[in-house]
């Protein structure tokens, strides 16, 4: 008799589940070489950043905002950012600066990619930092980054980067709801062919933009 209660509770268990998975799709990029699920089907808009020295780059924000929150993906192309400073260093150079005037700062522009853009969500107004570490997907390094907001939602952010891109993760749900996990765990790096890439760990080491790369792995 007492299995009743028992698997009354399991399939109560499953239907919610299954509820909760209810409008999620897969949304893939080929544009952007990412995956990711969606509660529902994003929008995109092209947009331009602005990095920490003074540099435009081009990018685009995959988003959707309904009931559950809003959550983003925005990608930046950082390909030609070490060759955007060293033109603005010969422009400097011609128009008679020099020294410190035309310091060349494109190694830390992609090196500190990752650094800036989770500055950028610490230093958000009336928001607390709850926490704050590095991270990774498929062995590609980034960062992890939660905040409460003023009005009590929440939100959860990792950024990263993979073969000069920039990725920036950001969901934010309503106070009391829970984390949007699948979201998070559901990124996946795409390659040329737009399948998805896993690295391997050596040592303490792991896929690091702009460092040769650990192997890749099923």
């Amino acid at each position: 008799m007492r299995l009743v209660p028992l698997m009354s509770a399991a399939i109560i268990m499953c239907t919610s589940g299954l509820a909760f998975a209810q409008g999620w799709t897969e949304y893939v990029s080929r544009e952007d070489y990412f995956s990711v699920s969606f509660p529902g089907e994003p929008t995109v808009e092209d947009v331009t950043y602005a990095a920490e020295y003074r540099i435009s780059l081009p990018g685009r924000v995959h988003s959707i905002e309904n009931q559950r929150g809003r959550y983003s993906v925005t990608v930046v192309n950082y390909a030609d950012a070490v060759q955007m400073h060293q033109e603005r260093v010969k422009s400097c150079i011609a128009a008679g600066g020099d020294g410190d005037s035309c310091q060349d700062d494109g190694a830390e522009e992609v090196r500190g990619a990752l650094v800036y853009a989770s500055w950028n969500f610490m230093k958000r107004d009336g928001a607390d930092v709850t926490h704050y570490a590095h991270y990774n997907s498929d062995r590609v390094e980034g960062h992890e980054i939660h905040l409460t907001n003023a009005d009590q939602s929440r939100t959860f952010a990792v950024v990263h980067m993979h073969e000069d891109r920039l990725y920036i993760l950001e969901a934010t749900v309503p106070r009391g709801d829970p984390a949007p996990g699948l979201f998070q765990v559901s990124l996946r790096f795409l390659d040329e062919e737009w399948n998805p890439v896993r690295y391997s760990w050596v040592g303490t080491q792991l896929y690091s933009n702009g460092y040769p790369p650990t192997p890749r792995t099923r």
